[in-house]
């Protein structure tokens, strides 16, 4: 039987499909029949169609913002400034009104909300066994201004990682980097309490920086993308060394999304998809590998170092251990101390008497005292009194 003629060469169309200097698969029509015996074809496919690179929908880091907002409402209502302090900033939003600046220079609530709705309390973790705050404090916010800045940063990255990774890999991540971040803080600051989801957020940045690393070669402009990522990083984590910012659930958060990034962002190489997705006529002399041997290297050294670390520093935390004990340096890591500011920031403390309507405060960190006449104070009015007698 008479063999059909190979049919005319085709065109090739070529349709860029290449975002944030990635290189993407490239939707082509290939000519087979005129290639020679065992040469590589370079075989491209759909973006859409390839489980590795295709382009997904982004909508759990949307919701995760939405769930932080949520919760801020929820934080102000339960706070209530007018029924429980004497001053409040915005008395026209009701209770959802501000505590004074004074008191809390974010517009937020009272630090005896925080702790009640969830904030991070390393006494009540380790002697009330309440572990949930290492995770319920990632999603409460110290006022509007911390509610903002986090949320915009979380947008901004969250978003490009779930549209490539998908809202699996990307929700674990942001989950896991809050939860490291919650940890190291209480490892190191277990005198005052802690808000936020900055450990999350630079959790998303320590995972952008380590699929940059371990995709390497799929990258188009690779040492420009590396060099603006660890100045964005490096400017964030120096921020961290003002006061009143915890700088370590920042590192810890950091740390944690870096090495998820390796194991949960690593890409199969183009050689081997493109064998995978070449068409039947095409038998290649040889098979290529999925992953190079440093990306294999990288994912089993980050998954044993995470999972070790994270263990090791809980049964620490749960043991009442103050990581400060076995290092005296490392509090420079979240505050460093100069003429224009101090990082003394322990919680302040008071020792009162009531007799009748008079109610004497007495600050036991700086020994001042002041006369209040008021009658049946609530626990957060005094709070409030003892703050800015202690500041």
């Amino acid at each position: 039987m008479a063999g059909k003629p190979p049919p005319p060469p085709e065109e090739t169309h070529l349709r860029d499909r290449r975002s944030n200097d990635m290189v993407h698969p490239l939707e082509t029509t290939v000519t087979v029949s005129h290639l020679p015996p065992g040469a590589a074809i370079p075989v491209q496919y759909y973006n859409g169609g390839v489980k590795h690179y295709r382009n997904w929908f982004a909508w759990l880091i949307p919701l995760f913002v939405v769930a932080n907002i949520v919760m801020f409402i929820i934080t102000m209502y339960v706070n209530n400034c007018p029924k429980n302090s004497f001053s409040c900033i915005a008395r026209f939003l009701g209770r959802f009104s501000f505590q004074p600046f004074k008191e809390n220079p974010l517009l937020g609530p009272s630090s005896l909300t925080l702790q009640k709705v969830g904030a991070l309390d390393v006494n009540r973790v380790v002697h009330r066994h309440q572990g949930w705050r290492l995770i319920s404090c990632m999603w409460l916010h110290g006022g509007v201004f911390h509610l903002v800045a986090n949320m915009l940063g979380i947008l901004f990255i969250g978003i490009r990682l779930e549209q490539e990774f998908g809202f699996v890999l990307v929700g674990l991540l942001f989950v896991i980097s809050g939860f490291g971040g919650s940890l190291l803080s209480a490892l190191f600051i277990q005198s005052n309490i802690s808000v936020g989801a900055s450990g999350a957020l630079f959790g998303l940045l320590g995972g952008m920086l380590s699929e940059l690393i371990t995709n390497w070669s799929i990258y188009e402009s690779k040492v420009g993308a590396l060099f603006t990522l660890v100045i964005i990083i490096g400017v964030n984590l120096a921020l961290g060394i003002l006061p009143h910012v915890d700088n370590f659930a920042h590192i810890g958060g950091f740390l944690t999304g870096f090495l998820l990034g390796f194991v949960f962002f690593i890409r199969p190489q183009f050689g081997w998809v493109n064998q995978r997705y070449a068409p039947l006529e095409y038998s290649p002399t040889r098979a290529k590998r999925k992953f190079k041997k440093y990306q294999c290297i990288l994912w089993v050294l980050s998954l044993i170092i995470l999972i070790v670390g994270l263990s090791v520093g809980l049964v620490a935390l749960l043991r009442g251990v103050d990581a400060n004990d076995h290092c005296s340096w490392c509090h420079y890591l979240s505050c460093v101390p100069t003429s224009k500011w101090s990082c003394h920031t322990e919680a302040a403390y008071c020792e009162t008497t009531q007799l009748g309507n008079q109610l004497n405060v007495t600050c036991s960190s700086n020994g001042k005292s002041n006369t209040y006449y008021m009658q049946d104070p609530s626990s957060s009015q005094i709070q409030q009194l003892c703050t800015q007698l202690c500041r």
